[in-house]
């Protein structure tokens, strides 16, 4: 005989699925969510009109697992001149004389038993672009992709197949050399070794 609050439970499923049907929706699949800051910063001035490198401001992402949000003084390397009367200049300029951290609201998230690495991907030649989307045309920032197991996964399997192998950046210039007559002569760069990409597609790659 079947318990009654088990039946209960189960007639209460049952008729949410029969309203609503089943959400498939993926685990942690935030993609397009854009949350309000609390100055409006935006990406398609600084990164795209004026093309500012993200690594001006994320400067953790070539060197670090995590990119990093810059402090309010690295803004105020501009914005102690520029659009200073702007109200949301001011606030940053509010926050920067309290020594007052800006609580952006993060959008980018992985659940907590994912390992990811920004150095690994930004030096193996990675762009921005490629997880975040357009940044360089976001007024508002938002997650661009789903960014699901299933979807870094498919990026790891087409990189093994299309870019097994790509080349390292060549050296700027020659090496300077002394010779025996002691003038210094430029000795050319030794050419590069390819480089091999085989990112993982294992369940130890992410989850440690």
């Amino acid at each position: 005989m079947i318990d009654p609050t088990r039946a209960s439970l189960l007639s209460g499923v049952l008729a949410a699925l029969a309203m609503g049907g089943c959400d498939t929706t993926p685990v942690n699949n935030n993609q397009n969510y854009m949350p309000e800051q609390p100055i409006a910063f935006s990406h398609a001035v600084h990164a795209g009109h004026y093309e500012i490198d993200c690594q001006y401001c994320h400067v953790g992402a070539e060197k670090s697992r995590h990119a990093g949000i810059p402090h309010a003084g690295v803004c105020m390397n501009c914005h102690t001149q520029v659009k200073t009367d702007s109200p949301e200049i001011q606030k940053l300029t509010q926050a920067v004389k309290l020594n007052k951290p800006i609580e952006w609201v993060r959008v980018h998230r992985l659940p907590d038993h994912a390992y990811f690495n920004h150095a690994n991907h930004v030096t193996a030649g990675l762009e921005c672009q490629k997880c975040h989307g357009p940044v360089q045309e976001m007024v508002r920032l938002e997650q661009a992709e789903p960014m699901t197991m299933g979807w870094c996964l498919d990026c790891h399997r087409q990189t093994q197949e299309s870019r097994a192998k790509a080349p390292v950046p060549p050296l700027a210039s020659g090496v300077l050399m002394a010779s025996a007559s002691g003038v210094p002569t430029v000795k050319a760069p030794t050419p590069p070794a390819p480089r091999t990409l085989n990112p993982p597609t294992d369940c130890s790659g992410c989850h440690r």
